[in-house]
Formats: C-alpha cells, structure tokens, sequence
C-alpha cells in the first residue's frame, strides 16, 4: 500500500493506492483522517490522481477517470458507482440515489454507505443532500462540502 498527502486549496487530502487503484482519498482536517502508518510515501503512484484533483481544483475538470480499488460490501459498492453517476455541479438526495439502484426503501443503508465512502470527493459522496435541499453530514465536515459543492456551482440551503 502506498501513500501521498496532496496539499489541496482546501487542505490536506490523504491519498492511499494499492496496485489496483486508488484505495482513499480523505481530507484530513475532517472527522474522519486516514492513517498513513505502515504505509509506503511514494507520489510517483499518484502522478494521475494528483494531475486529475489539480485539474478539478483550477475548474478545468467534472469528472474523475482514475483506477480505483475501494474496500466494501456488494451494496456499498452499488451506492459508491451510483454516486458517480451525479454530474458535477448537481446534487441527489438519498431517495434518488436507492432508487437509482433499484432499491427505492433503502434510502437508510443508502445514506450508510455513503458515509462509508473510502474515495471521497472523487467518488462524490458531497454532491448527496437531503430530499428537502439542505446539507446533510459529511466525513470532513458541512463547511467543506458546503465549499466543495461551492466550487461546482450546485444548488443546496444551508
């Protein structure tokens, strides 16, 4: 496994990879940091990720084209591939997500394993908000995905 802190302009994102594919992405500011113990530095891994996030970060990209190697159930997986599905500078709330993966009552374990998301901001768990338009939690925190859906121009209240 290998590592990379990326100095984003919204702070210190936490990049790990296996041979596969990216593995997490987090900002470490948030509730929820990766540890990095154990791991192997090596930015030449991350060469794409890095050139893909500088891209998003200048406004230049919308969508992620990166190898990725998330760790989860069946059911998580489902909800990580539909939320890639949510164009950049949209949001979804969880009852669109379920019923996107033909599940329309498991709005609930939606929301789970959208918090359980291990790639965020690449599989874009931010752009998820509530059925009334209002933020809902977020890993780093609503400030950051306020900020982040932001700097994509979607619509929410706060």
């Amino acid at each position: 496994m290998y590592y990379y802190i990326y100095q984003s302009p919204l702070g210190e994102i936490a990049l790990t990879a296996n041979d596969n594919g990216l593995t997490s992405l987090a900002f470490q500011q948030g509730k929820s940091p990766i540890s990095l113990s154990g791991l192997c530095l090596a930015e030449a891994k991350f060469t794409q990720v890095i050139q893909q996030l500088n891209e998003y970060f200048a406004g230049e990209r919308k969508r992620f084209q990166l190898a990725l190697d998330p760790k989860g159930t069946s059911f998580q997986k489902q909800v990580w591939q539909a939320l890639t599905n949510i164009p950049c500078g949209e949001t979804k709330s969880y009852g669109w997500i379920a019923k996107s993966i033909n599940n329309a009552k498991a709005v609930r374990a939606v929301g789970t394993a959208n918090g359980a998301n291990p790639i965020a901001l690449i599989v874009p768990c931010h752009r998820v908000i509530g059925s009334n338009g209002k933020l809902t939690g977020y890993a780093g925190g609503l400030a950051l995905k306020a900020k982040l859906l932001m700097h994509e121009g979607a619509q929410f209240r706060v």
